[in-house]
């Protein structure tokens, strides 16, 4: 989700034109105003999946759009004002594009429930190959590889980082081998099928940098935040009732202080950054090597100074406990029921192009025109079963803020500052608590909306959708 780029709206590869989109404003309120007042907001997958829709759907039993849903902020919540679907050129017919809204009519209705669930399947394949494998997993990869080849074990930062990569090389493995690995679970069940790591690695080409991992820079690049020194955290929510965003900063900010007491404890002069060789071979590693490719960007944070070393530990961190939760441990809440988010299309819209026949059957039997667009029996059961598993916490789960690492707490300095960050985590706990029992906060406390808890630090084992561990184990 990103605030609307004000390019995309009536340009020409775009069906989202001006006076479509101010018919679905409410009142008199203009696009020009909606965007100077950053009410519209976006959710593009056009220029992800576009490559792939021909490819996809020479698989049978699939298809695929370009996909573009956007959205007004109506001082509460969004509302969906439209969805762009996209094919191109192929088998001898031209570009196919509509745009889809809520409508009135019965017939609009089932055709809006029909669009929703070809946007709904690209977000779901987006959520699992690149917020989730990409961000998470995989890219946390470089950084355990380049901590374990050349940090020794009683590295002040191995041992700061230590917990905090505790099993993801081994989860990572197992994903390998039967979730995306080919033909797996993931090429079986989501639309992308056998080009789902294609298309993650395309994007990561595309779109990953590290400088934006970090959340305040995350937010920022979305445009959901801006730079305000008078609010808290030096940030303001383009929209306020944001509950990952206001939580996360929360966490950000009790996670970096825990970093910069353990850091500028190590490292109380600043030159030792620089002159600390271990450290700095590191960082080339990560920077180099595990991310190769990137090598050359200018956008790699510097690692001379404390400050720079405190920034880069916890975007890590982060990424790794409180990124990795949101994105991981609600997904059979939200999405265990299967028309809830579709994670795969099998058939093309009603109006594409279609046959007296199909536009028939359509009018006739909408239900069951939607239902063969679903997945089948067999695939949605088998998301449910990974997503259950997924969201799953073990009983021996070790969450972040919850216990000291004996090399911790065998200093004293590091114990107390660890207790400071144990406590703050706890805290955080009641503020979030605090935070759902708000009836202003529309987008946490109404008829049917669930209470954002996906960053409170400690859970029970189970399904829980709360719970941040240290590490990324599942």
């Amino acid at each position: 989700m990103s605030k609307l780029d004000p390019n995309i709206y009536g340009s020409p590869e775009s069906a989202l034109t001006t006076e479509l989109v101010e018919s679905q404003i409410k009142g008199s309120m203009t696009v020009k105003q909606a965007l100077k007042d950053k009410r519209l907001f976006i959710i593009d997958y056009h220029d992800a999946f576009m490559l792939y829709v021909k490819k996809v759907r020479e698989i049978k039993g699939r298809t695929l759009y370009g996909s573009r849903t956007l959205f007004i902020f109506d001082d509460e919540s969004l509302r969906p004002l439209a969805i762009e679907l996209t094919r191109p050129p192929m088998n001898g017919k031209p570009q196919w594009k509509q745009v889809y809204t809520p409508g009135t009519s019965a017939t609009s209705y089932w055709v809006w429930k029909l669009a929703k669930a070809h946007a709904l399947a690209n977000d779901s394949a987006y959520h699992q190959l690149i917020s989730h494998w990409l961000r998470t997993h995989c890219c946390t990869e470089p950084y355990i590889i380049a901590a374990n080849r050349q940090l020794s074990a009683m590295h002040p930062i191995y041992r700061l980082l230590h917990p905090y990569f505790r099993d993801t090389m081994e989860i990572n493995a197992f994903g390998r081998e039967n979730l995306i690995n080919a033909g797996g679970i993931i090429e079986s069940t989501f639309s992308p099928q056998k080009y789902a790591i294609e298309i993650s690695s395309i994007i990561y080409g595309l779109e990953w940098r590290f400088d934006h991992e970090a959340l305040p820079a995350d937010l920022i690049s979305r445009g959901m935040a801006v730079e305000d020194a008078s609010s808290s955290h030096g940030l303001k929510l383009t929209i306020e009732d944001y509950p990952y965003a206001s939580d996360g900063l929360e966490l950000w900010s009790i996670l970096k202080q825990w970093v910069a007491d353990y850091v500028n404890h190590y490292y109380s002069d600043p030159t030792l950054v620089e002159s600390d060789e271990e450290l700095q071979a590191w960082w080339m590693e990560v920077r180099t090597v595990g991310h190769g490719d990137k090598k050359d960007e200018p956008w790699w944070p510097n690692l001379k100074t404390p400050q720079d070393l405190i920034h880069i530990i916890t975007t890590i961190i982060w990424v790794a406990s409180a990124h990795h939760a949101a994105a991981n441990f609600g997904q059979y809440d939200y999405a265990g029921y299967f028309p809830n988010r579709p994670t795969i299309t099998r058939t093309k819209m009603p109006t594409e192009d279609p046959t007296g026949h199909e536009w028939n059957h359509f009018l006739e039997k909408p239900e069951e025109t939607l239902l063969q667009c679903y997945p089948s029996p067999g695939q949605a059961t088998t998301v449910m079963m990974i997503l259950d598993v997924l969201s799953s916490h073990s009983s021996d789960e070790e969450y972040i803020g919850q216990k000291a690492e004996s090399a911790w707490e065998a200093e004293p300095k590091i114990k107390a500052a660890y207790e400071k960050f144990k406590g703050r985590m706890i805290e955080l706990e009641g503020i979030i608590d605090e935070r759902n029992a708000n009836q202003d906060l529309k987008n946490r406390n109404s008829a049917g909306v669930m209470p954002y808890e996906l960053l409170k630090p400690l859970s029970l084992p189970g399904v829980t959708a709360k719970g941040v561990p240290n590490s990324i184990s599942i």
